[in-house]
């Protein structure tokens, strides 16, 4: 049987006692029917689960004790970050949803001449905070102990001019350099650059290639921008990762 995991941001430590959120009492308590003495693993990112056993159950919450802890090991050796250009609505949360369970270590959504939504500061901070709750969702999913990092929003000529470490790779399907001819080291730094919607402008191609990205292709289609950044990560493990 399948361990339930939930993710919470809040140090955690065998020998912990506390009051569980109302949100996490509710899946746990309310939908799985958890009683007292029953487990659950929770973690928070630390690339640990923590195994916590109901003490009591309360009206609005729960009370659980860390009985112990487990190192999780199932990180992919390839240090990934994807560079999204930003999707509208549920398109953005399943790339993130799918680049988290394919092992992505970092996340920069990126703004760039196409890219349809507009973010001011108040909708960048609920966007945001949004966007975590769907990796730290994934996470839970498909057993991840740490969180890929979330990159605030930035325009695309100020993280392609960064410090990005490693090969720089710029999906483009009118590129002559195929991803299987990268022969990448196993533990390998990868960016990975994927235009939104309307795909990269002939600007922010010359922008890319102006910090060092190289364009590589998937085959001779021209992939939806949901779908291009988890097929290419997959790609990549599959060639020179955790896939092998």
């Amino acid at each position: 049987m399948r361990s339930t995991r939930s993710y919470l941001d809040m140090p955690l430590a065998a020998g912990q006692h506390f009051a569980l959120p109302e949100a996490t009492t509710n899946h746990l308590v309310r939908v799985l029917r958890l009683q007292v003495g029953d487990s659950c693993l929770l973690f928070n990112g630390d690339g640990f689960d923590y195994e916590a056993r109901f003490t009591s159950l309360l009206k609005r919450g729960a009370d659980v004790e860390i009985v112990g802890r487990q190192e999780v090991r199932n990180e992919s050796p390839l240090r990934i970050t994807l560079a999204q250009g930003i999707a509208r609505g549920e398109k953005m949360d399943w790339i993130l949803q799918k680049a988290t369970e394919l092992g992505v270590v970092r996340i920069a959504p990126v703004v760039s001449d196409r890219t349809e939504v507009k973010l001011d500061s108040e909708r960048s901070d609920k966007k945001m905070n949004h966007w975590r709750g769907v990796c730290a969702a994934a996470c839970e999913q498909s057993g991840r102990a740490r969180l890929p990092a979330i990159l605030e929003p930035q325009p695309l000529a100020q993280f392609a001019a960064g410090d990005t470490n490693g090969r720089r790779l710029l999906l483009d399907p009118a590129a002559a350099l195929p991803l299987s001819s990268l022969d990448l080291a196993p533990d390998a730094e990868i960016t990975i650059a994927i235009g939104p919607e309307g795909g990269f402008s002939d600007r922010d191609l010359a922008m890319l290639k102006a910090g060092g990205y190289e364009g590589v292709r998937m085959g001779p289609r021209i992939l939806r921008t949901e779908t291009a950044g988890p097929a290419a990560i997959a790609a990549i493990n599959a060639l020179y990762g955790d896939w092998r």
